[in-house]
């Protein structure tokens, strides 16, 4: 599909984007909003996508992480971002089919929570960011994530069952062992599919090996 929003739009929005993230966690900062954006035009070009809402909905897709930090989890990220791009396209006059599309694909953009997604960019979105937590960036961001909380490094033996998030057993193996080695099997695009299928197996590979290190056999 043409793209439906305009180049000086997409610039103003990536200005005002960028402000929710000047204290931002390493893990969820710019830099993870940056990669996402090129994922959807990656995955909407091969997918027929409307660029321009996809490019829209990530730029704004995590405007509201620091609220859900602050509340240390409480509020969900995906459903208040999408207040927030609602009010934020608005005030530059979006047209109002673009605000709803945009709008319904940051709600339903978060794993656990915010629905389904639905409509063709909400998928593309939807993939995108889960992809940006597999494969050798998503492992980065695992360890980085841990560090941040003040997880150990590694605990080979652990029993997810018995841990909590934001713990010190909030360890990147355990956030594999819970969502990250399910993600391959929740995209919901042909080329998501793809993508997912290849950085699953080098993440797979990668704990497999630090379990060895980590035994000493390696």
């Amino acid at each position: 599909m043409t793209p439906s929003v305009a180049p000086a739009l997409l610039s103003r929005v990536r200005e005002e984007a960028g402000a929710f993230f000047r204290s931002a966690r390493g893990s969820h900062d710019g830099d993870h909003t940056e990669r996402v954006r090129r994922l959807c035009l990656r995955i909407g070009r091969k997918e027929k996508a409307d660029l321009g809402v996809l490019e829209l909905a990530a730029l704004l897709h995590d405007i509201g992480r620091a609220e859900e930090d602050r509340s240390h989890g409480r509020v969900c990220h995906a459903r208040s971002g999408a207040a927030l791009a609602r009010s934020l396209l608005a005030d530059h006059g979006v047209d109002p089919a673009v605000v709803r599309a945009v709008v319904e694909a940051i709600r339903t953009h978060r794993f656990r929570r915010g629905g389904v997604p639905r409509t063709l960019e909400a998928r593309v979105l939807f993939d995108a960011d889960k992809l940006d937590s597999i494969g050798a960036v998503g492992i980065g961001r695992a360890f980085l994530f841990a560090g941040e909380v003040g997880a150990r490094l590694h605990d080979k033996a652990i029993d997810v069952r018995r841990t909590k998030p934001y713990t010190r057993e909030d360890t990147a193996y355990r956030e594999y062992l819970v969502k990250l080695s399910r993600v391959r099997d929740r995209m919901t695009t042909r080329e998501g599919r793809r993508i997912a299928a290849e950085r699953h197996r080098y993440m797979a590979a990668f704990f497999a090996r630090l379990n060895k290190e980590t035994d000493g056999v390696l």
